[in-house]
């Protein structure tokens, strides 16, 4: 191979089409020569730093005229690349997408997903590799990937969807990507290298995307270029692909194909992004089997710490910041069977949060969705830390398809004790997250379930937090908290938590007149739950009337027409059959 394990490297050129037709000719613009290089001085980087990359001067565009017939496609200027990519504030999250990637092809066999650290041979510059033996991609669909607004994942388990992620992950972690995936279709066995180059476009002062990409057919006993228009336009993406990636020669690149097999893909991130201080924003040395972000890992190398502190850096929930290792441990909810997430050589153990919980309930959310929606139940389990009241660490971990969005949100207010060692883990596919995948769309819906949960913890703390030792509301202040939430709302606000042998319809209870003198605790959560639960058939028999009163509206507008349209129709028949009158008696 032409890298070796053990620190990124100058990088990379077809011009890449922006299109959401999923239909559309997957092939385009391979046919045309690469625009000629301009020397490499005239346009240098002037920063490796991933936020200060974007700012360079455009110059004129220099794209020769269209001849007579020909229709202007939609250019993407290379600037689109870093600013697509800054939707990625944390570099984790951009790897954590392209492990989706791998994650995603377990429904074409692939059984892991790895993330490694290579020396790249050319210059002994660090580099990131990415590798799944999932299926593949044959010529098209690498195509797709390579361009903006393809995605073919229309499934609903996978996580990607908007045929996005590739380019915004792979350009906030470094200037230029090197794409090499085997794929067989039928009986047509292929190798496909494509080259997503920050660098090439920058220095060559380029103003459209252009992305080289080169074939092989290897169903014979030969390695075959596949050329789609002359061996002349396919020799000068080889041509472009060699001066602007880590390889020197097309047998180096052939040997990439080496570790594959059959089906795979393999993706070598290079020129690594620097931090502000000029040394690479990802840390490879301080753990060999781990990668680490430097800024957030050096946050928490301070002297004399004291046993709280040392307890919390050691939990999930801080080293997810800078450790890719235990961000990976809970990036997915539910464990594999077949498949595994490995990095630097070594297989994520996945961590699944309830197993250090404690007083556990698992509370069933119904969230209104939109009339003719299909109704959806969400179980949110929740309890205290096991290291409570000693480790102030709380918040909801959400999913979504599987996936984790938010770790440990938290929901109440910064600086009150209510609701600390608090956690809560849910499945969220209702709501819709945001495209870096690290938060979701402030939809109403989203706005809803964060009003429900932070009710949750404070329902679940006030029946449970003297279990871990903190002082239980007295049943004075649970009246006046239940009558405070009643008036803020309009209507009764209950605690919706599950009955102590789990079941999620507690037996009836006989309501109060308000006073809670003499009541428990759990007597109390029971009554809540009754008010809720009526509130909740009370809000759902108040959409059924509004459908109700809507379908009678239109029914009685469609009425009103039919009457006019009769009585219209009523009076032109009057009117001819008085004519038809006239005229008989004036023929008379």
């Amino acid at each position: 191979m032409s890298t070796q394990k053990s620190k990124g490297a100058p990088a990379a050129p077809v011009e890449l089409d922006s299109s959401d037709d999923e239909n559309a000719a997957a092939t385009p613009n391979i046919t045309k020569k690469i625009p000629p290089a301009e020397p490499v001085g005239q346009q240098t980087l002037t920063s490796r730093s991933f936020w200060k990359a974007g700012d360079y001067v455009v110059g004129p565009s220099k794209r020769p005229s269209l001849a007579k017939g020909q229709l202007e496609h939609a250019r993407v200027h290379p600037k689109f690349l870093h600013s697509n990519a800054t939707s990625h504030k944390w570099a984790f999250g951009a790897i954590a997408e392209l492990l989706d990637n791998g994650v995603d092809e377990i429904q074409n066999g692939a059984t892991f997903v790895s993330v490694d650290k290579i020396d790249l041979k050319k210059d002994n510059s660090p580099a990131l590799l990415f590798r799944d033996d999932g299926g593949g991609m044959n010529p098209e669909g690498l195509r797709k990937c390579m361009s903006l607004g393809y995605s073919t994942k229309k499934s609903n388990t996978t996580i990607g969807q908007y045929g996005n992620g590739f380019k915004t992950s792979t350009m906030r972690l470094g200037a230029d990507a090197i794409v090499f995936s085997c794929a067989t279709h039928g009986s047509k066995a292929t190798q496909s290298i494509g080259l997503l180059s920050y660098t090439f476009l920058r220095r060559t002062g380029q103003d459209d995307v252009i992305v080289p990409m080169i074939d092989f057919d290897i169903s014979g006993n030969w390695v075959q270029p596949i050329i789609y228009s002359s061996q002349d336009d396919w020799s000068s993406n080889l041509k472009t692909i060699l001066e602007w990636s880590p390889f020197g020669s097309k047998e180096d690149l052939l040997q990439q194909f080496e570790d594959i097999g059959a089906h795979g893909t393999k993706i070598i991130i290079y020129n690594l992004w620097l931090n502000d201080e000029g040394v690479y924003e990802l840390s490879f040395d301080d753990d060999d089997e781990d990668i680490r972000l430097r800024d957030e890992a050096n946050h928490g190398n301070l002297t004399k710490l004291n046993k709280k502190t040392v307890d919390l850096q050691n939990h999930v929930s801080y080293r997810l910041r800078y450790s890719l290792r235990a961000y990976a441990s809970i990036l997915y909810l539910r464990k594999f069977t077949n498949f595994q997430v490995i990095i630097r050589g070594k297989s994520v153990q996945q961590y699944d949060i309830q197993d250090d919980l404690i007083h556990v309930k698992v509370i069933t959310y119904r969230p209104q969705l939109a009339t003719m929606s299909k109704e959806v139940s969400v179980e949110t389990t929740i309890g205290f830390a096991k290291e409570a009241p000693d480790l102030a660490v709380s918040g909801f971990n959400v999913y979504h398809k599987n996936r984790l969005i938010r770790p440990f949100w938290k929901v109440t207010a910064d600086g009150s004790s209510k609701g600390n060692g608090v956690i809560g883990i849910l499945e969220a596919n209702f709501i819709e997250p945001a495209h870096d995948k690290q938060d979701f769309e402030r939809s109403s819906l989203f706005i809803r379930l964060e009003t429900r949960l932070k009710q949750m913890v404070m329902d679940y703390w006030k029946c449970h937090c003297h279990f871990v030792g903190y002082q239980p509301l007295i049943p004075s202040e649970l009246k006046l908290h239940r009558e405070r939430a009643v008036k803020s709302s309009g209507g009764p606000t209950p605690i919706d938590v599950d009955t102590s042998d789990g079941q999620h319809s507690p037996q009836e209870v006989v309501m109060s007149d308000g006073n809670t003198e003499g009541m428990s605790v759990e007597e109390i959560c029971e009554e809540n739950i009754q008010l809720f639960m009526r509130y909740e058939e009370h809000v759902k028999k108040e959409d059924e009337l509004k459908q109700t009163i809507n379908n009678l509206k239109k029914e009685l507008e469609f009425a009103k027409r039919k009457k006019d349209q009769l009585a219209a129709y009523l009076e032109i028949k009057r009117k001819q059959k008085a004519t038809q009158h006239r005229s008989a008696q004036t023929n008379a």
